[in-house]
């Protein structure tokens, strides 16, 4: 009798998971609501997988998913899932399209899984502001932010300045207040320059423990336009930290139209996340409304001479103009 030989099965190999993608969604809820200064307002949230939103810090970009009435959350808990998150999200019909905000995570604490996020409040003007005014404790929203279970970097940290550098020009308006906290509670404490906030209101005021060298000035419009002391006051920090320069001025700076296109450039080169300057005498960061934000941009390259690679510069918004949907 012919014996026929034992057949051998192996083990299907293991099917490797996706790799984790760099931002995720959070469904979290209200927890906590602090009125730091007149015009702003921190929410702290909390939620069961808060454990896994990475903690960048600096000027670290979220996003808010607004609450709609009548459509559930889960639609957007499914949509980071998707690669094409965004575009599936715009494709959603407009009654079931939850409002995206963008907004700076303030404060990361994975263990008790807390958020903190600052929120400018500006009366009924749109719907974020709306929200905050009258958010309470148990309120849900969904977040999305940096994924902890992400190898490598997330993305949408601005404030890159070369290994290098000598001086830091730091600015912006309210709604860059928590991205410019966050930048100087996490500067090395041997950093010298000058920050700018331009505020509504003279007691806008907050305690960012600056390092020694770092001066903190606060403008309040106080009913003024949006930019009538930020840009004097960035013109004259310019002259303070260049001294006796004169650097030949760029007169190559391509002009940006900000009523059709997005004010938004960080000198970094995008697939290492390296700062594309190597050293810079100055690095400015600068935020808020965009006609603004232009117009320093403009000053310190064009008049100043300073190396456009060792200048971010974001038009967080545009006056008269809402957020893009």
């Amino acid at each position: 009798m012919t014996r026929t030989p034992a057949t051998t099965v192996e083990p299907a190999a293991p099917v490797a998971a996706p790799p984790a993608s760099p931002f995720r969604m959070f469904h979290v809820r209200v927890a906590a609501l602090q009125r730091l200064c007149p015009s702003l307002l921190r929410v702290t949230f909390t939620g069961d997988d808060l454990d896994r939103f990475a903690d960048n810090g600096f000027d670290q970009r979220i996003k808010f998913f607004l609450p709609v009435a009548g459509s559930p959350y889960a639609d957007l808990i499914d949509l980071g899932r998707t690669g094409d998150w965004y575009g599936t999200w715009r494709a959603l019909p407009d009654d079931r399209r939850h409002p995206m905000r963008t907004y700076t995570a303030r404060g990361v604490r994975p263990h008790p899984r807390e958020l903190d996020v600052d929120v400018v409040l500006h009366g009924d003007t749109g719907p974020a502001s709306r929200w905050a005014s009258t958010a309470q404790i148990g309120d849900e929203l969904v977040v999305m932010g940096p994924n902890a279970d992400h190898v490598g970097p997330h993305g949408g940290v601005d404030f890159v300045p070369p290994a290098r550098t000598d001086r830091l020009l730091i600015a912006g308006d309210e709604t860059a207040l928590p991205a410019i906290a966050g930048i100087v509670e996490r500067l090395p404490r041997d950093a010298r320059g000058e920050v700018l906030v331009e505020m509504p209101f003279s007691d806008d005021r907050l305690e960012l423990g600056a390092p020694e060298g770092v001066h903190v000035h606060w403008l309040g419009r106080d009913g003024r336009a949006h930019g009538d002391l930020l840009v004097p006051g960035v013109q004259a920090a310019a002259a303070r930290l260049l001294p006796g320069q004169a650097p030949a001025p760029d007169t190559d700076l391509e002009d940006v139209d900000i009523d059709h296109g997005m004010l938004w450039e960080v000198p970094v080169d995008h697939e290492t996340g390296e700062p594309l300057a190597t050293e810079a005498h100055l690095y400015a960061w600068l935020a808020g409304e965009a006609g603004v934000i232009k117009t320093l941009r403009r000053h310190l390259v064009r008049e100043c001479g300073v190396d456009r690679r060792a200048v971010a510069f974001m038009g967080y918004w545009r006056q008269g103009r809402s957020e893009a949907n």
